[in-house]
C-alpha cells in the first residue's frame, strides 16, 4: 500500500473520510499509521477534532493492514468490525497520528481462520498521538473474520 492507492481508495469509496483529512503516514508489514491534521472540516464545537474523524483515522490503521493481508493470504476471508470502544484522554488538535502495530496478531488469526473454517475474532488496538507523542485516544477495533467456502 503506497499513499496513492490509499488516496484512491479514500476517494472512489469513502470519500468523506478523504475530506475529513484522514491520511497515510507509513505502511509497514506489521504496522500501520494514519493521521489527520486538525482543521476547519474536522473540528468539534470544543475548538479539537471531531471523534468520527478520529474514529475513521483509527480504523483505517489496522483495517487496512488487515484487509491486505487477508488479500495476501490468497484465501477467500470475509471480515466485519463487530465492536468498537474509543477511550479519550486529551484534546486532540495538531497533527494527530493512529498507530495499530499489531501485524502479527493478524497474521496468527488469518491462519487460524484458514485451517480451522471457523470465525476468528481479532482486537485490534490504534493509540492515536499529538505531536508532542502524548496518547490522545486508544481505540479497540473488534473484527471478525471467517473463510468462506
Amino acid at each position: 500500500m503506497n499513499q496513492e492507492t490509499f488516496k484512491q481508495i479514500l476517494t472512489t469509496q469513502i470519500p468523506i473520510a478523504w475530506i475529513a483529512g484522514v491520511r497515510l503516514e507509513s505502511f509497514k508489514k506489521d504496522e500501520v499509521i494514519t493521521y489527520v491534521e486538525f482543521d476547519f472540516l474536522n473540528q468539534n464545537p470544543f475548538q479539537s477534532m471531531f471523534w468520527a474523524v478520529q474514529g475513521m483515522a483509527a480504523e483505517f490503521s489496522g483495517g487496512l493492514m488487515l484487509l491486505t493481508k487477508i488479500k495476501m493470504s490468497g484465501q477467500n476471508i470475509a471480515s466485519l468490525v463487530v465492536k468498537n470502544e474509543m477511550e479519550f484522554t486529551k484534546k486532540a488538535v495538531g497533527k494527530i497520528t493512529f498507530t495499530c502495530d499489531e501485524g502479527q496478531k493478524i497474521d496468527e488469526a488469518i491462519q487460524r481462520a484458514i485451517e480451522t473454517k471457523e470465525g476468528v475474532v481479532i482486537p485490534l488496538t490504534t493509540i492515536a498521538k499529538d505531536e508532542q507523542g502524548d496518547v490522545v485516544a486508544k481505540f479497540l477495533f473488534t473484527w471478525s473474520i471467517k473463510a468462506r467456502g
